[in-house]
């Protein structure tokens, strides 16, 4: 009789147990990667998710584009545009899209997609503008008081083929 009944129980929990791994409350179910912005001016990069693990990076660049790689529970691995790979904490990540300009000289950001329109203005390296939208081979974004079209080459927040907005 006891096998018959635990025979039962198990045969009527293997559904449930199936459902309840399938909805994993360790991630968010969003698209991996993609990319998301640091919220905060200061945020620690940790060799893995908790805070028992040592800090290995601090950033210090509210705004600078992060590449989310995996989740697990709170926290997200990310990569940033030097290719530096760590854990952080989501309190401190935003969904807003944003690009850093990359490159060894300053890039002009142009009026509009056609790449040989007139220069807004020339951005150094390292400088970060919102995204607000991308076409096959530029985007739209915004440095403070400038706005204008940048090819994908020259800075490091968006995906090749990705369009958007």
């Amino acid at each position: 009789m006891n096998l018959r009944f635990l025979f039962f129980v198990v045969f009527l929990s293997a559904p449930w147990m199936a459902w309840a791994g399938s909805e994993s409350p360790l991630t968010t179910g969003l698209p991996l990667p993609r990319f998301a912005s640091l919220q905060a001016d200061e945020a620690n990069l940790r060799t893995g998710p908790g805070t028992r693990y040592p800090i290995e990076w601090v950033y210090r660049l509210e705004g600078m584009p992060l590449e989310i790689t995996a989740e697990y529970d709170v926290w997200r691995r990310v990569r940033d545009w030097e290719g530096s790979e760590g854990w952080i904490h989501k309190s401190v990540l935003r969904g807003r899209r944003t690009g850093i300009v990359i490159g060894q000289t300053d890039q002009p950001l142009m009026a509009n997609e056609d790449l040989d329109s007139a220069v807004v203005a020339y951005l150094q390296p390292g400088v970060v503008g919102e995204i607000r939208r991308c076409a096959r081979d530029s985007c739209f974004l915004v440095f403070g008081r400038f706005k204008g079209y940048l090819p994908k080459s020259s800075f490091w927040g968006a995906y090749r083929a990705e369009v958007f907005g």
